[in-house]
């Protein structure tokens, strides 16, 4: 071939111009690989979604994992045949958009988005969307996920509103769907609800206050927020608790501080008798579970705050006072009134809002809510809720790790109905007017001018909640719908189960009742080198569009997949970047060795597998192509990398490649075979570097359209040999290679300089024969030695020596060291081991340290023993031959 390749990998090179072959090829489109005939019409299908990245900024690294981990299996599976498809987009993120252009407009021009009026307002988000959603398509592209663009989605497009009006209107008219007053997360900074898991906790210190509503009361009770009090009505204690049990049922009227209170004494069981003391004081209107002790005692209940954060108005002094005003107010007046017991420091944990860190307040307001409970003709009068964790636990929706199906059980089966309306004008706007006290539900706007369409928008997380069907044209029974939904995966964050992936599962049964995916890939955080999570203000971010320019994106992925494992946290560095980047050279310089020295008709010949070193290192490549599809199959993305990256940096470059050059037989064509399959092999990994140098071997055909290596392409009927030949090739060259790294290790141990030359004796026993005919090897492979090969012989003194698997290796000594000194050296340091072999041995056969000591512990100390016991052993031998 004789081609002149640049000595160094440079990926600005390559990259952009690589992602617009790929584009122009339009093999992203699984309908062009059937049609071209890279995949058949009948083939099985690999379905994904991107999860869809919030406009408000730019992609992260955990944005660069996921897309990472889903372009291995997407581009595995469309190498295997599959009709792959994988359907990008973004998501509108309604309430953190809305609070991003908010502060831009204010710091731009002081003004509000009342100042603007809903419609300039929400064209202001859409030029804002426009620019961002353009910088994070690009930046995906830059990622080399291989995604479908002609099928781009927007979480707020109208293919995406059309659905979402839908699947609203067919849940209300099934009563799935309702409108009422319910306690809500109301976060007072944002004006408006939050579901349950949109609540962040921050441990904080707090006082606890115990005191009496009014000397005429007999319960003392204990709060943190005595504020909320003034809209108690009622006072729960446990069952059980023989203080109060007298006073279970009685009505009890107090004045509390100047505001009038009936109070219920109730008994519930979610009481701890050893908080406080024992009684808490109900607030229905202020509290989820207060709620719920109301609803189950037809409590009255009383709102005392409103969506401002302050007190409401009909509270006498306290109206319109903020929470810390009217908690300052109240405590105040417990004091002069001799009601307050006691003040106590402690420590909770705030509820607070995840966008805006803001404190919660639960207040009851009118909202619309998702009936998780309620019984479906259509799910064979199941409830959503049923329904999903029904999809889990008999595995229809797996998990991985497999150690997340809890913490999805856990909060679906104490999931309550999902408040669905946010109280924002960037969104969905729900399809619901008004006309007096009548109430139309419907995709289209009612006929008639007196209706007044509902102002507040939807979760966003009811459309994304439909991300998998509603990007595939749900409501059509579009050919995309039928062919690819179910998708077989979804990889995500693990921190948004209950955020995202719940509702999903619980979206895709009620508008097909199936699930969405079959399996939930949860990847961890991305943190830095200590361990800590990255953000902008801490200055500890990593930039991945930096870090494809600096030093490709091949070893951006790498860096983020070699060392994660599912579900964990994974800690990233520039450091580790760049020593990914030293290995995609490496791979470059393999390549590029093997282009500049084929001969044009290498391609053509047939693989000759001859000698010793091609029979072992075809059987270290069928293993490896049948390990490392394995390991992907399983999700283990970070060994198949591994092992991948042993075979082709010490079997390939650092061993066969070396022989290679000193085999008199033509090397070119099995070089050329070996280097196509770890390309592919590779390519899911490091699309960019493997389609590059496919490129350079002159191949018609794009790598990313390859089929997949299978280890029968590979078999021994073809290229002429049988297993048992390989396995004892094998085993040949492999104490080829521990000769050649204990000669290399004594030259090391004993500072023996590179440019001189030594002898050693080898005595091969019954492996003579070859050992000899390998000579040629021993003297050549970076060893620097004359070698006498001979089947026995007597022992050498003054020597250095090793045995491996029968065979004697000898380095005489006496002109390279001062043999006293060598010998003082070695018995100074099997001295020293023998004091840490006792000293280990004492600990591991220690009853009390082995009963009390963590196991990680006790695995290390075992392995240290056996590793000290071991270099003193060889120590010892040593020794003896330099007498």
């Amino acid at each position: 071939m004789n081609k002149e390749l640049d000595k160094i990998y440079d990926p600005q090179k390559y990259e952009d111009y690589i992602y617009k072959k790929w584009e122009e090829s339009d093999f992203f489109n699984p309908d062009t690989c059937v049609s071209q005939k890279i995949c058949s019409a009948k083939a099985s299908t690999y379905a994904v979604v991107l999860p869809p990245p919030n406009i408000t900024d730019k992609l992260h690294l955990g944005h660069v994992v996921m897309v990472a981990v889903t372009d291995i299996l997407v581009r595995y599976n469309r190498m295997n045949g599959k009709k792959a498809l994988w359907i990008p987009g973004t998501d509108h993120a309604a309430i953190a958009t809305q609070n991003v252009v908010e502060k831009k407009i204010w710091q731009e021009s002081e003004q509000t988005r009342h100042d603007l009026g809903r419609k300039k307002f929400l064209k202001k988000v859409d030029e804002f969307v426009q620019v961002t959603q353009s910088t994070i398509i690009n930046q995906l592209q830059k990622t080399g996920a291989s995604m479908d663009w002609s099928r781009l989605a927007f979480t707020l497009d109208d293919k995406r509103q059309m659905a979402v009006k839908q699947m609203f209107t067919d849940m209300y008219n099934e009563g799935v769907i309702y409108r009422g007053y319910r306690i809500v997360n109301w976060c007072p900074r944002c004006q408006s609800t939050l579901a349950d898991d949109e609540i962040e906790y921050k441990e904080q210190k707090t006082k606890l206050y115990t005191f009496k509503y009014a000397k005429n009361f007999p319960l003392t009770i204990s709060t943190t927020r005595p504020e909320t009090k003034l809209g108690d009505t009622a006072v729960a204690v446990h069952p059980d608790d023989d203080r109060y049990r007298q006073y279970i049922g009685q009505e009890i009227d107090v004045n509390f501080c100047g505001i009038n209170l009936r109070l219920k004494i109730i008994a519930d069981k979610r009481v701890d008798p050893n908080f406080g003391t024992g009684a808490l004081g109900v607030t229905p209107a202020h509290s989820m579970v207060d709620y719920d002790m109301a609803q189950k005692n037809s409590l009255t209940i009383k709102k005392v705050i409103d969506e401002s954060g302050h007190l409401m108005n009909d509270l006498n002094e306290f109206s319109g006072k903020s929470v810390t005003q009217a908690r300052d107010m109240v405590v105040e007046k417990l004091k002069t009134q001799g009601l307050l017991e006691s003040v106590e420091d402690i420590k909770n944990n705030l509820s607070v809002c995840y966008r805006c860190d803001t404190a919660i307040e639960p207040l009851t307001s009118k909202q619309w809510f998702v009936n998780v409970n309620k019984k479906l003709a259509r799910l064979d009068e199941q409830s959503l809720k049923e329904k999903a964790i029904a999809a889990a636990q008999t595995g229809q929706v797996k998990f991985a790790p497999e150690r997340f199906t809890k913490r999805y059980l856990d909060w679906m089966e104490n999931l309550h109905d999902w408040c669905i309306s946010r109280q924002i004008w960037y969104g969905h706007q729900i399809p619901a007017w008004y006309k007096g006290e009548e109430v139309y539900v419907g995709v289209d706007k009612p006929q008639g001018d007196d209706w007044q369409q509902d102002e507040d928008v939807l979760d966003t997380w009811f459309s994304s909640g439909m991300w998998t069907f509603s990007t595939l044209g749900w409501p059509q029974e579009t050919a995309d719908l039928k062919t690819y939904h179910p998708n077989q995966l979804l990889d995500t964050g693990y921190e948004i189960i209950t955020l995202w992936v719940s509702r999903m599962i619980m979206m895709s049964f009620f508008a097909l009742n199936e699930i969405p995916f079959e399996t939930v890939y949860l990847h961890g955080m991305v943190l830095d080198a200590q361990g800590k999570k990255m953000s902008k203000s801490k200055g500890n971010g990593i930039d991945p569009v930096e870090m494809f320019k600096k030093y490709g994106t091949d070893a951006t992925r790498l860096s983020l997949i070699i060392g994660n494992t599912p579900g964990n946290d994974t800690r990233m560095s520039e450091v580790k970047i760049a020593e990914f980047r030293n290995f995609v050279n490496k791979l470059w310089n393999i390549a590029r060795y093997i282009i500049i020295n084929a001969k044009p008709d290498d391609k053509d010949k047939q693989v000759n597998i001859k000698t010793a070193a091609d029979q072992w290192i075809w059987r270290r490549l069928r293993i490896t192509i049948k390990e490392v599809s394995q390991k992907i199959e399983c999700f283990e993305f970070s060994a198949a990398g591994e092992i991948l990256e042993e075979f082709t940096w010490n079997d390939f470059a650092d061993w066969y490649l070396e022989i290679a050059k000193f085999e008199p037989e033509d090397k070119g064509p099995i070089l050329r075979v070996i280097l196509e399959t770890i390309l592919k092999l590779w390519h899911p990994f490091m699309p960019f570097i493997t389609e590059a140098i496919w490129q350079e071997l002159d191949k018609p055909s794009l790598l990313m359209v390859e089929l997949w290596p299978l280890t029968t392409s590979f078999s021994d009927a073809k290229y002429k040999i049988n297993e048992k030949k390989l396995k004892a090739s094998e085993k040949n060259i492999l104490m080829l290679k521990n000769i050649i790294i204990t000669i290399r290790n004594i030259r090391s141990e004993y500072k023996i300089k590179p440019s001189k030359k030594i002898a050693v004796v080898i005595y091969a026993g019954d492996k003579t024969t070859w050992v000899k005919n390998h000579k040629y090897l021993l003297e050549n492979l970076r060893t620097g030695v004359e070698v006498e090969v001979k089947d026995s012989g007597e022992k050498l003194h003054n020597a250095a020596y090793v045995a491996i698997d029968n065979i004697e290796i000898y380095i005489p000594l006496q002109d390279l060291v001062d043999i006293g000194k060598e010998a003082e050296r070695l018995q100074k340091r099997a001295t020293e081991l023998k004091q840490l072999i006792d000293n280990v041995d004492k600990k591991v056969t220690n009853p009390e340290f082995v009963r009390k000591a963590p196991k990680e512990i006790i695995e290390t100390e075992i392995a240290k023993q056996s590793a000290y016991h071991e270099e003193w052993k060889k120590i010892k031998e040593q020794i003896k031959h330099l007498k």
